[in-house]
Parts: structure tokens; sequence; C-alpha cells
């Protein structure tokens, strides 16, 4: 278990979104058993995880530099919704 894990944080962002990605286009398509789709399922909600633990860790160090820049104070980071 602790090896899987070990792996997973070794993929970039865009290693793990580019197989989310793939992941969703097969599910939308429909066309895979059950079976099958449970399982891509599966990974694509570790894959999920995986993204946004890693737009996490970004955003606290976003969060470190502006604070470390001049005595600025920290903000959030928020995104154009």
């Amino acid at each position: 278990m602790a090896e899987a894990r070990a792996e997973e944080q070794e993929q970039t962002f865009e290693q793990a979104l580019e197989r989310l990605e793939t992941i969703v286009s097969a599910m939308e398509a429909g066309d895979l058993p059950l079976e099958k789709a449970i399982a891509e399922f599966q990974a694509g909600m570790q894959l999920a995880r995986i993204c946004r633990e890693k737009l996490d860790q970004a955003e606290q160090k976003i969060e470190m530099l502006v604070q470390e820049a001049g005595g600025l104070t920290k903000k959030p980071f928020q995104t154009e919704e």
C-alpha cells in the first residue's frame, strides 16, 4: 500500500490529469463492461484526489512565497469562477 502511495506521489499533476481525462473519455463512450467501468471509476477517483493534493500543495507554496516576499500579507489564492 505504501509503495502504491509513493508511486502516486511521483506522478506529476499533468500525468495524473491526462490519465484522468482518458478515463473520463472511455467512461463517457459507454463501451466499458461493468467491472472495467467500476475499476476505471475507482482509478479516476484516486487520480482526482492526487490532482487535488498537488493543487493544494501548489497553493500553499504560492501563499508562502507571497508571505516571504517583502513582508507582504498572505492572501488566499482565488480562481476566477
